[in-house]
């Protein structure tokens, strides 16, 4: 797609209606969007080399939010959650702990 000069428009990850990951790629192939979905698959390769930016920051959105690897993405460093934020819980931590008992952790450590 790069070589032709596609530009990636952004990757996109859900859990579908059967609760499978649903990841797409979309692309800007004039004058339309397409889109390329992977379900069900938790291991995918980079394309951070590919295309920069644009697939290495929503690589790491789904990394770090839902788990979902990607071989060859450097992960060493969290873009959203504190680095120690709960370290039991694992990856993919929004997807397993409920939103209060996140801000109820939270409010114990400040406090």
């Amino acid at each position: 797609m790069r070589k032709a000069g596609v530009w990636l428009t952004m990757i996109h990850g859900f859990l579908n209606e059967e609760g499978l990951m649903d990841i797409s790629w979309d692309y800007q192939v004039e004058p339309v969007i397409e889109s390329y979905h992977v379900v069900g698959e938790m291991t995918l390769p980079s394309i951070g080399e590919i295309y920069d930016c644009a697939a290495t920051w929503p690589e790491r959105e789904l990394n770090e939010l839902y788990a979902v690897e990607f071989e060859g993405l450097d992960t060493s460093k969290r873009l959203f959650l504190p680095e120690d934020m709960l370290e039991t819980q694992g990856k993919g931590q929004i997807m397993v702990t409920p939103l209060e008992e996140l801000r109820a952790k939270n409010i114990k450590k400040e406090g």
